[in-house]
């Protein structure tokens, strides 16, 4: 080992003296500053804050890091919903065609130069790659790259008025390149990792940027890219590219070899989480089987983070008796975790004075307006004029970060400037709608908190991909009594902010007999659910109860009760035995209340292990050829456990 100062050559069977040869040949050709770049990636990547701000209390990530679910061949398709839909849709999807792969061999095939890694916002991109990298500079894997080079985008667009060459641009951010010469970017097998194409601030124009092969050719940071990204420029470096589904298209398609996709947790990887990251095992299991108990908390654990988020939450308030009811919704869950936050600056937070409790109120509104601006940008990511556009001092925003120390968070670890986010976009979305319901008081009463609460969901509606959905169902949550209490302390009155909310469950439900589209359908159940109301798919789940939809024979159901039968399928974690259709009686309008249903759907579900299906009638059904194509594709599969076919 070179560190060592020895060389040891490992020898098998199969080794011939010639390919030993070349390993000694190599070796020899190898730069002296490769081991120091493994080194340096080695400390800088070895240890992962789970979302706190203080480096200090750093974890292991080998001690925590759970496999993620990874698919090749995925959709290179742009997917412009909202992230919680596509994470709910994901939780519903049985992989058919998709192949599992692991990130270590995403090169694997020698001829796949671009690999495009997709995935919706805290589901694991950047934990895969410092995985990815910390294999590398432990050498457990990869070890034919001679030199991987991760530039995120978000340091990147710092750089965004320079104009440098390739080689001076990797000289600012890894020192020991200087050792390197430009012919040696050639001759070695070297990676890029640009990690949060989402991120970028760079116009990345393809189509007119000027031509650059040479690295040491002086051109824009966007120029580069491009050229590094077209192969026009080092076309034997390999790249990787991590994006939000958003984002993807940024990259034109010819210029990807490989698209995959973070899926996050399968549900044993959730549980493998919590096991991991709660040392008292009994513990351990009571969290899992409440997280189990709430379908919507549970889908939302496909996240890593709202895993971490979670355990957060229930490991202090299962495990040290906090008192107060275990939080079975999104908004409680959110609420509790702020909470948990500002109690860790101070544990005198209940005995607070006056001027303090105006502090972090204070605080917690820049905050919030900070969020509901970046919100409406569509960004996760800032620099410091955006603070400062929202009365945010960036001299002092340790305060900030101290008040909400896992919250809102300076990037560390950075080559250049600052950089600063919230943990997770659900938890941006969460102070944004704080900010919004807080500001209730601040507004002068033109309207009653019904109609602007009726105002918002309309609002959401008209959202064609979702994009309000969770800020809406935070919104509504925050309404309740209950979780205004919680938040006491923030409020300037200390009366809380009432409203009729008969009022607007109603109106959620007029909603929902009027409107057809299955994914708001399900948005607007989820917002029911926030506002603890659960009479449509108690109504249903009534007939589960009473001996399953048999129960159900002869009834009509309304198109609002299908829209219920729909979201009780969907979330539910419980299989049904039968689902007969015949017997309900639903018009074509009913039906279409269950979908999304489709021949590629059921095709989905007859390919899954997980499928029990016996029995499937499919008679008085207008398949057409392509339908029955895509049931064939998921009959001939192997997983199908099918019997009986009509």
């Amino acid at each position: 080992r070179e560190e060592a100062g020895e060389l040891w050559v490992r020898h098998t069977p199969d080794n011939s003296h010639k390919q030993c040869s070349l390993f000694l040949f190599l070796l020899e050709l190898t730069p002296s500053c490769h081991q120091k770049m493994k080194s340096s990636l080695k400390e800088n990547f070895q240890k992962i804050n789970e979302g706190i701000s203080d480096p200090g209390t750093s974890t292991l990530l080998n001690e925590i890091y759970t496999e993620l679910y990874i698919t090749e061949r995925g959709s290179g398709e742009v997917n412009n919903e909202h992230e919680v839909r596509q994470i709910e849709a994901a939780s519903r999807r049985p992989a058919t065609q998709e192949i599992p792969i692991k990130c270590n061999d995403l090169f694997k095939d020698q001829s796949i130069r671009t690999v495009l890694t997709k995935g919706v916002a805290g589901i694991g991109k950047t934990v895969s790659v410092q995985k990815f990298i910390l294999d590398w500079a432990e050498e457990e894997a990869n070890q034919d790259v001679l030199f991987i080079f991760p530039l995120p985008f978000r340091e990147l667009n710092l750089m965004k008025t320079e104009t440098l060459s390739l080689v001076d641009l990797l000289h600012n951010f890894f020192k020991d390149t200087k050792e390197l010469k430009p012919e040696d970017y050639h001759q070695y097998k070297i990676m890029f990792i640009f990690d949060g194409l989402d991120e970028c601030q760079l116009p990345l124009d393809f189509q007119n940027n000027e031509r650059v092969s040479d690295v040491t050719q002086s051109a824009s940071v966007d120029v580069l890219l491009t050229n590094l990204i077209q192969g026009n420029l080092l076309p034997s470096a390999l790249l990787w590219i991590t994006t939000r589904p958003a984002a993807a298209n940024q990259i034109p398609p010819d210029c990807i070899d490989q698209v995959t996709e973070v899926r996050g947790f399968s549900d044993p990887q959730k549980e493998e989480y919590f096991r991991k990251r709660i040392s008292d095992q009994s513990l351990a299991e009571r969290i899992i089987t409440h997280m189990k108990s709430s379908r919507s908390l549970y889908i939302m654990c496909h996240i890593p983070v709202f895993c971490w988020i979670a355990a957060t939450v229930l490991e202090r308030m299962l495990g040290e008796a906090e008192g107060g009811e275990i939080p079975k919704t999104l908004t409680q869950m959110f609420t509790h975790f702020l909470i948990f936050q500002i109690k860790h600056r101070s544990q005198k937070y209940q005995r607070k004075r006056d001027a303090d409790l105006d502090q972090t109120r204070e605080i917690i509104m820049a905050l919030g307006k900070l969020a509901f601006k970046q919100l409406e940008k569509g960004n996760l990511i800032f620099y410091e004029e955006d603070l400062r556009e929202c009365g945010i001092d960036v001299g002092e925003v340790t305060v900030y970060s101290g008040v909400c120390t896992q919250i809102f968070r300076q990037e560390f670890g950075l080559h250049l400037g600052k950089v600063f986010s919230f943990v997770h976009l659900s938890v941006q979305e969460f102070l944004a709608a704080l900010y919004a319901f807080l500001g209730l008081f601040d507004f002068s009463k033109k309207e009653t908190v019904s109609d602007f609460l009726k105002r918002a969901v309309n609002k959401a509606l008209r959202s064609e991909n979702g994009h309000l959905d969770l800020f809406l169902r935070f919104l509504l949550g925050l309404s309740l009594e209950s979780n205004q209490t919680l938040l006491r302390g923030l409020l300037t009155q200390t009366e809380n902010i009432s409203h009729s909310k008969q009022e607007v469950v109603e109106h959620i439900k007029q909603k929902i007999r009027e409107n057809p589209a299955p994914e708001k359908t399900i948005s607007l159940f989820h917002c029911l659910n926030e506002l603890n109301d659960h009479s449509l798919v108690q109504e249903v789940q009534t007939y589960l109860n009473s001996g399953g939809f048999r129960g159900l024979s002869g009834v009509k159901l309304s198109p609002a009760q299908w829209s219920a039968v729909a979201f009780v399928l969907l979330n539910s974690a419980e299989e049904l035995d039968e689902f007969d259709l015949r017997k309900y009686g639903g018009s074509e309008e009913c039906l279409l209340r269950l979908m999304p249903k489709s021949c590629a759907a059921l095709a989905s579900a007859l390919s899954s292990n997980s499928s029990t299906l016996r029995e499937l009638n499919l008679s008085n059904n207008n398949l057409q050829e392509s339908g029955v194509k895509l049931l064939s594709a998921g009959l001939k599969n192997p997983q199908c456990k099918l019997e009986k076919l009509e």
